[in-house]
């Protein structure tokens, strides 16, 4: 191998990569529905938003259009645009195709905007192919958050073709590209906070090189209008006077300059589960040590982006953490935007700037010419990939976890099995889950009093917390939770806490529920399901019906009847 010629070389690591692209796509085609996926903002969320929305007839639907088997009418905004490829996808493909599909294109787009990045701009040298493939995988790895797509993997292609439109050496290729990237990205989820980076970027060259570089500024207007267009939903919902949603009674600063402090290292330090990078075992220390070399030599232009990107790096988790410190409520109670926005997503930048750390932490230790540290980079690298190899979807849920495959949590079958037994039009009647997800029932086709959204009339908010209140009296966990934030719109039980998921197996029983049957009727309520027996029932004025088993479901449903 030492013996191929450089450009040979290249070509048989992008053979490799493809290869391994491929091992670690393919139980999601393999196992179809049988495959073990995120269900964290993912199977209870986003996937059933998908379905609900391709079953209304309001994929296309008019801007103040709503979605009757959501919360008697849920806004058709709150499901996002339909021009989003993600969108699409789920809209002509069952939901499983649909995500492999999804996962497929995000890493291949992760993967090939990451080596563009590193060989035009960072790691250009014919010799160091190794660092620039071995990188550019490991960064199309990372267990992103799903229904995020580009929202993060993303940056590097986008940065790829910034960078070339700001050299004045781009083609109608970087034009293309970011027209095309807000199909499959969000700008509230990652692209408004890199946009305003790379805004940054023109206003350093602006004020420090004396560069008005008006083709590069062009360029971040097109993509950021681009996102407008696409995302028009939004921009109506930011501009137009409609219901105020929940979110203008989140409250997320709760933290003193000590808790900051410590939260700021934990995400330094281990990341964040939407954008999780997976950098703490091997990247950390690979980047402290370069660190050390770089601090006793003469520096030059690699290493003065190395300590840049070291300080960006931890500059976005003190900010990330610093977003829920005390010192923003005279602020956020006096403008509305800095609680409906999560202004802390600049974090969201950390892949980013980690994978491109790492990626001039290795080119440096490259570059001192010793034999070691080239051995020792290889190493690194190949641990990265190794390190990254368990938080494949269906090792890390189908093995570590061991949390139920997409066929045992929608439980398909067993949901037909319940209808049935109803044997009323969905339509007729509404239904809430207790001790599950309402995002089961949602996808099954059942019209439901409860939801998980990020987006809802705060009206609705107060008259389901009727149902609740006397089970959020008994758990000021619980009552804060929903009180401050409230996105999670669930019949909460005390006994029961924030598990919504109690399979088959569990043992668990409610003793003592207390909720406020009549709320929930008067909203049109009148089955609950539930994953545990409520030992009570008679007593809160349910009856039950039936226990609903079934060989390729994760629960045992009890149906209860409001009476």
């Amino acid at each position: 191998m030492s013996n191929l010629p450089d450009k040979k070389k290249e070509r048989f690591y992008l053979v490799i990569a493809a290869c391994l692209m491929a091992v670690y796509l393919a139980p999601l085609y393999v196992l179809g529905q049988d495959a073990h996926i995120r269900v964290h903002d993912n199977l209870d969320s986003n996937i059933a938003w998908y379905q609900v929305l391709r079953n209304s007839g309001e994929l296309f639907g008019e801007i103040g259009s709503v979605i009757p088997q959501v919360i008697n009418g849920l806004p058709r905004n709150a499901f996002g645009t339909e021009y989003s490829l993600i969108v699409l996808l789920h809209a002509v493909f069952p939901s499983m195709t649909a995500y492999a599909l999804s996962q497929t294109i995000t890493r291949i787009a992760a993967f090939v905007g990451m080596y563009l990045l590193l060989k035009t701009h960072f790691i250009k040298s014919k010799e160091t192919a190794l660092i620039r493939i071995g990188v550019s995988l490991a960064f199309a790895f990372t267990p992103f958050w799903p229904s995020g797509m580009l929202s993060t993997l993303g940056h590097p292609l986008a940065l790829w073709a910034f960078l070339n439109i700001r050299a004045k050496g781009a083609s109608w290729k970087e034009w293309l590209t970011l027209a095309l990237i807000p199909l499959y990205a969000s700008i509230v989820l990652g692209f408004f906070f890199f946009l305003a980076a790379v805004g940054c970027l023109w206003l350093y060259d602006l004020i420090v090189k004396k560069r008005w570089n008006w083709t590069f500024l062009a360029s971040i207007a097109f993509m950021a209008g681009v996102f407008f267009l696409v995302d028009y939903r939004l921009v109506f919902s930011l501009l137009a006077e409609q219901e105020p949603s929940h979110r203008v009674e989140f409250i997320s600063s709760r933290h003193d300059l000590a808790h900051s402090f410590r939260l700021s290292l934990k995400n330094f330090l281990f990341g964040h589960t939407h954008v999780m990078t997976v950098h703490t075992v091997v990247i950390l220390p690979v980047l402290f040590l370069t660190l050390a070399v770089v601090l006793f030599k003469k520096k030059d232009k690699l290493d003065k982006t190395f300590l840049f990107l070291l300080v960006l790096n931890y500059g976005l988790s003190l900010w990330y953490a610093l977003w829920f410190n005390k010192l923003w409520i005279p602020l956020k109670e006096n403008i509305e935007l800095l609680n409906t926005f999560n202004f802390a997503r600049f974090h969201f930048l950390r892949p980013l700037v980690i994978y491109l750390n790492f990626a001039t932490a290795c080119m440096i230790l490259w570059q001192t010419g010793r034999k070691k540290w080239k051995i020792f980079v290889r190493i690194a690298v190949i641990a990265q990939l190794l390190v990254l190899v368990p938080f494949n979807e269906e090792i890390h849920y189908g093995v570590h976890h061991k949390t139920p495959s997409f066929r045992e949590f929608y439980a398909v079958e067993q949901f037909e099995q319940i209808q049935d037994y109803i044997g009323l039009p969905k339509d007729q009647y509404r239904v809430a889950s207790i001790g599950l997800h309402p995002a089961i029932a949602q996808y099954n086709g059942f019209y439901t009093l409860d939801t998980y959204n990020n987006l809802y009339p705060i009206t609705y908010k107060y008259e389901f917390r009727k149902i609740i209140a006397k089970e959020l009296e008994k758990n000021k966990s619980l009552k804060r939770y929903f009180d401050e934030w409230g996105s999670r719109c669930y019949l909460f039980v005390d006994e029961l806490g924030k598990k919504y998921d109690y399979e088959k197996t569990t043992n668990k029983k409610i003793k003592n529920l207390e909720l406020n049957i009549e709320a929930f009727k008067n909203l049109g309520g009148r089955y609950i399901f539930s994953s545990v027996p409520i030992l009570n029932a008679a007593e809160t004025d349910l009856k039950l019906l039936k226990v609903f088993e079934h060989s390729e479901s994760a629960w045992k449903i009890h149906l209860y009847q409001a009476i």
